[in-house]
């Protein structure tokens, strides 16, 4: 499509801080990351009922979820993976700017393809959650069976085996699964994310 040809319309549209004010909370996005298995999409969806019980307003985009259908025509190799990431980034972006508190399960296992995604989404907006767990933990659980497939050479681009996995130098927050139960580590996010869906003032 000729860039010449397309028009955004954002004069037109309510603003951001009306729809925030409606919904009485401050629009984010938390990019949960790490290994297959490392417990993001359990936290994700545990936080979602956590902030429901709060009275936030939430949404998920899952990594296996989006494959199925947003992005069901990409695959895993590099090229691909920065597409499927950059989708899901332009997508949260719009769920933030309506006030919604966003939750992102995917691997994102590069540093570029992180900051590829905080330049679309924004500082204000963007919280970046290291799920934390090694790759023998993940493999212990495999609770996909993925390991197992990755073990028999039935994946080549595996991540963390056939495709490395990038850890971050300094990320918002931590959170280590592998030696904090699953209830601790629902309850670390869920302490950290509350604030930051309040209006200000």
């Amino acid at each position: 499509m000729d860039p010449m040809n397309v028009h955004p319309v954002a004069d037109k549209l309510l603003p951001r801080t009306e729809k925030e004010r409606l919904l009485r909370q401050r629009g984010r996005v938390f990019w949960l990351y790490g290994l297959s298995g490392s417990g993001k999409s359990t936290l994700a969806a545990g936080l979602e009922r956590r902030l429901l019980e709060a009275g936030v307003a939430s949404v998920v985009l899952d990594g296996d979820n989006l494959r199925s259908g947003l992005n069901e025509d990409l695959g895993f190799e590099n090229e691909d993976r920065r597409e499927n990431l950059r989708r899901v980034a332009e997508v949260a972006k719009l769920f933030a700017r309506s006030g919604l508190v966003t939750m992102v399960s995917f691997i994102t296992p590069k540093e570029e393809f992180r900051e590829a995604v905080l330049a679309i989404v924004g500082d204000d907006d963007f919280r970046d959650v290291y799920v934390k767990a090694s790759y023998a933990a993940c493999e212990e659980r495999d609770v996909k069976g993925l390991y197992a497939k990755a073990q028999a050479g039935e994946i080549p681009d595996f991540t963390g085996k056939g495709s490395a996995f990038e850890e971050p130098a300094e990320p918002w927050l931590t959170i280590d699964t592998e030696r904090a139960t699953p209830e601790e580590s629902l309850e670390q996010l869920f302490a950290a994310v509350l604030p930051l869906t309040e209006l200000p003032g």
